[in-house]
């Protein structure tokens, strides 16, 4: 109203949403959509697979916790755009490298959370399987693994979120379709309205996603309050 800023430079607000309607219509921002969703989707299904083996194995063995933990622990603290040099001379910049890196944004907040709920599980519930004679297998699909999901779902979603904003990253770096290059399109371009739009629909599917990922927590543990 003012005009203080250049439209430009700072596209009014009804000039960004004319625009992501004019993406919607054309159908540009759902092609765009679609391939980041697929990147996504593989790549957090690789991640949380991996991630979910990886901490059943740390929260379940001792051993295994000893000798490895120490190299996930380096390995987790070198953020997902640190690993962008090494794979693209390893694999180059095509889906693979999206997706690997997707996949490691993923799999360490579901291996930690996984191996802290297994490693939380009460002892007293672990004592009463062994006088029912629980196999090993019995306990940890009857006992560790129920007493632990809480945690390991948190990690599930913790993981999704970081997944998400690690293909918006990956995007803006290395790609020629998807959201993220949306926004990168708009800024070489300087359609600042084409930045601001990408932006809203990144950040409004971020929160959407969040929300269904809890209430998906809230229906599959409604047991624990129904236990109260």
């Amino acid at each position: 109203m003012y005009e203080w800023v250049p439209d430009q430079v700072l596209p009014a607000p009804g000039h960004v949403w004319d625009t992501l309607v004019e993406l919607s219509l054309s159908g540009e921002l759902w092609g765009h959509l679609q391939i980041s969703a697929q990147r996504v989707f593989y790549g957090f299904w690789v991640g949380g697979s991996l991630g979910f083996l990886l901490g059943v194995g740390l929260g379940l063995s001792p051993t295994f916790n000893a000798y490895v933990y120490p190299s996930f622990k380096a390995f987790s603290q070198v953020p997902v755009i640190g690993w962008l040099p090494l794979l693209m001379l390893l694999v180059g910049i095509d889906e693979a490298l999206k997706i690997l890196l997707i996949a490691k944004a993923a799999m360490v907040p579901v291996a930690v959370n996984t191996c802290q709920g297994i490693q939380a599980v009460a002892n007293q519930y672990v004592e009463v399987a062994k006088v029912f004679r629980f196999t090993r297998r019995q306990l940890l699909t009857h006992v560790v693994l129920p007493s632990a999901t809480p945690q390991i779902w948190n990690g599930f979603r913790y993981g999704f979120t970081h997944a998400w904003l690690a293909l918006v990253v990956v995007e803006l770096l290395a790609s020629s379709e998807g959201i993220g290059f949306l926004i990168v399109y708009g800024r070489q371009l300087f359609q600042l309205d084409i930045v601001l739009a990408a932006v809203v629909v990144v950040g409004v599917l971020g929160y959407l996603i969040d929300k269904a990922l809890s209430a998906s927590e809230a229906y599959l543990l409604r047991w624990r309050k129904a236990g109260l």
